[in-house]
């Protein structure tokens, strides 16, 4: 930090210069930062925000990582077992645009005191954990989910259609209930709230994955209407997920000391 000449070389080595804006014209040009007020709580509030913008970034490029492996896993063996295919190319895309969507609030979302107490470094191997450890689990229940449709309700070939309504449906409604679970270490809902913006878009849109096989734009991604009896499934195991996925953090956070 120096406002006059002579701390000029010292700014110009730093790793970040610091300057205010009534210093001399060429501590202002090496600097990287220049305070337009007499305020060092204002480096603290930039600390602060960098850390949480930070955490956001991970929150949601560990979801779409785990998420999206765990779903090619199951599409991948469902493929295999099924008859048919348990969600067409189009169903899919238009899934994966939806829980996007609700991860797109994310930016806006809180961040646990816990994590904004030191900085953090992007580490790939810890990527790489946490999509093999949260992304299988989210892949169970998705087979868990075919295995209930199959031969719980028995949905043959002939409900080909039906079966993968319900998987659609299913899918944004635990993907964004799985939101939640990801982006604190804590217990959601109880120890740590998201911001009113990301509950706002996760009831939103799983309300809309509900009822876009209902209207023309589901009847013409193939999707049809389905039995309230199918809620059970789609509402039913994003629940349960909730419980497993906590513990499967848990042991997660146990094994690697860390989460987001």
């Amino acid at each position: 930090m120096g406002d006059g000449i002579n701390d000029s070389p010292s700014l110009t080595n730093a790793d970040v210069g610091i300057s205010v804006d009534t210093a001399v014209d060429i501590a202002k040009e090496t600097s990287d930062v220049i305070l337009l007020e007499k305020d060092l709580n204002v480096l603290l509030d930039g600390a602060l925000e960098g850390r949480r913008t930070f955490s956001n970034l991970l929150k949601y490029i560990k979801m779409a990582v785990s998420f999206n492996f765990g779903e090619v896993l199951s599409v991948l063996i469902a493929s295999i077992l099924l008859p048919f295919l348990p969600i067409t190319p189009i169903q899919l895309l238009v899934q994966s645009l939806l829980y996007d969507l609700g991860q797109l609030s994310l930016p806006f979302d809180n961040v646990d005191n816990e994590y904004l107490e030191k900085p953090r470094k992007w580490d790939l191997k810890s990527l790489l954990h946490f999509m093999l450890f949260m992304g299988p689990t989210s892949s169970i229940f998705d087979l868990m989910v075919f295995a209930s449709l199959w031969f719980g309700f028995n949905l043959r070939l002939p409900d080909a259609a039906l079966f993968q309504t319900i998987w659609f449906s299913y899918g944004v409604v635990s993907n964004l209930i799985g939101l939640h679970i990801i982006r604190t270490a804590k217990t959601p809902f109880i120890k740590s709230n998201a911001a009113k913006p990301v509950y706002i878009t996760s009831i939103l849109l799983s309300i809309i994955a509900l009822i876009v096989p209902f209207t023309i734009f589901g009847k013409w991604i193939g999707l049809v209407n389905f039995s309230p009896i199918y809620l059970i499934v789609i509402i039913g195991f994003p629940i349960l997920y909730c419980f497993i996925a906590s513990i499967v953090k848990k042991l997660y956070i146990k094994r690697y000391g860390e989460w987001i």
